[in-house]
C-alpha cells in the first residue's frame, strides 16, 4: 500500500484501539516504567542546589527518550523489515501483505499508548454515579485520584467543577499534543512529548528538591505544549457547534480573554474554552475562577467528556491524519530504516 494510506490506517486503528480496548494495565504501561526509571535517577542525585542539576534534568530526558523511544521504534523496524513481504495479496489496485497489516497494528498500538481520549469517561462516569447517589465521600476519593488538590470535604459543585476541570485541562497534555507531534514526526514525536510531560509531572515542581532539576523538563513541556494548547480552543469551538451546544460566549473568544488565569501558560486555553462551550464556570479555591455560568452540574460531567472526545476526534481527522500522511509516516519509515541499518539488518 502507499505510505499515505498506511498513515491513515494507523491513525484510525489507534483511535479504535483507544475506544474499544482502552488503556494498557498500569502494571505494564510504559509510562509507569518511565516513572520507575526516573525514580532510580532521582535517587542518585545528592546535591539538589547545584546548577549542574539542570544538565541532569536534560540528560534524564534524553535517557528516557532513548530507552523508550528507541525500544518502540526498534520493534516497529523489526516488524516492518522482517514481515513486510509475508502473505502478499492484492485488493483491486492495492498490493498488501499480512506483514504490512501487522506493522500498521503495532505502530497504531504504540501510538495509542501515547494518548487517551476515552479514558475520561471511564474515570468520570463513576464519579457522576456517586454524586447522583449523594455519596460525596466516594466521589471525592475518586476525584482525588485525578487532581492534585485536596478533595476531602468538598461539596457537590466543587467536585463537579474539579472533575470537569481535569478533563478539559488534559485535552492538551493527554491528547492534542502527542497526536500533533505524531502527525509531524511519527511515533517518536508522540513519545518525545509524553516523556517531557511525564518528567514535568514528576520533576517540574517549584520546591527546593526539584527547582533546579526540573527546570529543563518543565520548560520543555511548556514549549512543546505551546502550539497544541493554542490550537485547542478552535477545535473545542468546532466540537461545541457539532454538538449544538450554542454557548452564550464563543469558546475561542473566552480562551483569548481568560487563558492567563491558570498558573500554567498552556492549560488555561482548553479549560476556558471548555467552560465557555458548556456555559459553566470552573473554580479552584484561591487560584482561579473562569467562565460566566454556574458551577457544572452532575450532567455536565458527561457533557464535558463527550465534548472533549469529539474535540479530539475532529483534531485527529483534520490535523493529525493529513499531517501524518504528508510528513509523519515518512519520518517514521526513515527512522525505522536508520535503526535497521545501525543494527546491521540483523
Amino acid at each position: 500500500m502507499p505510505l499515505w494510506l498506511d498513515a491513515l490506517l494507523i491513525v484510525i486503528c489507534a483511535l479504535l484501539i483507544d475506544r474499544y480496548v482502552g488503556e494498557v494495565s498500569n502494571r505494564y504501561h510504559p509510562l509507569r516504567w518511565m516513572g520507575n526509571l526516573l525514580d532510580i535517577l532521582d535517587r542518585q542525585i545528592i546535591n539538589r542546589e547545584s546548577r549542574w542539576d539542570v544538565l541532569w534534568g536534560f540528560l534524564g530526558y534524553v535517557l528516557v527518550l532513548l530507552v523508550f523511544g528507541g525500544i518502540g521504534m526498534l520493534i516497529c523496524a523489526l516488524v516492518r523489515h522482517m514481515l513486510i513481504d509475508v502473505g502478499i495479496f492484492t485488493i483491486g489496485p492495492l498490493t498488501i501483505s499480512v506483514g504490512e497489516i501487522v506493522w500498521i497494528l503495532v505502530v497504531a498500538l504504540f501510538f495509542k499508548v501515547t494518548f487517551a481520549i476515552f479514558a475520561f469517561r471511564r474515570y468520570c462516569a463513576p464519579v457522576a454515579g456517586d454524586l447522583r447517589r449523594h455519596d460525596l465521600g466516594s466521589a471525592s476519593a475518586k476525584v482525588q485520584m485525578m487532581v492534585n488538590r485536596q478533595t476531602k470535604g468538598m461539596d457537590l459543585p466543587h467536585l463537579t467543577s474539579s472533575c470537569c476541570e481535569t478533563i478539559s485541562e488534559n485535552l492538551v497534555d493527554s491528547i492534542i499534543s502527542p497526536v500533533f507531534y505524531f502527525g509531524f514526526f511519527g511515533l517518536l514525536g508522540a513519545i518525545a512529548f509524553r516523556c517531557s510531560n511525564l518528567m514535568d509531572a514528576m520533576w517540574g515542581h517549584l520546591d527546593k528538591k526539584y527547582f533546579v532539576l526540573g527546570h529543563f523538563p518543565a520548560r520543555l513541556d511548556d514549549a512543546l505544549g505551546y502550539i497544541p494548547s493554542r490550537l485547542s480552543p478552535i477545535f473545542v469551538t468546532l466540537a461545541a457547534w457539532l454538538m449544538r451546544l450554542h454557548p452564550r460566549q464563543s469558546p475561542l473568544r473566552a480562551a483569548l480573554a481568560e487563558h492567563k488565569k491558570t498558573p500554567s501558560p498552556n492549560s488555561g486555553w482548553p479549560m476556558t474554552a471548555t467552560a465557555a462551550a458548556l456555559g459553566v464556570s470552573f473554580h479552584k479555591e484561591g487560584v482561579y475562577v473562569m467562565g460566566e455560568g454556574p458551577y457544572p452540574s452532575v450532567d455536565d460531567i458527561a457533557r464535558c467528556y463527550h465534548l472533549i472526545e469529539l474535540t479530539a476526534i475532529v483534531f485527529l481527522l483534520i490535523i493529525t491524519a493529513p499531517m501524518a500522511m504528508i510528513f509523519g509516516i515518512h519520518v517514521q519509515v526513515f527512522l525505522e530504516d536508520l535503526l535497521w541499518g545501525l543494527c546491521g539488518g540483523l
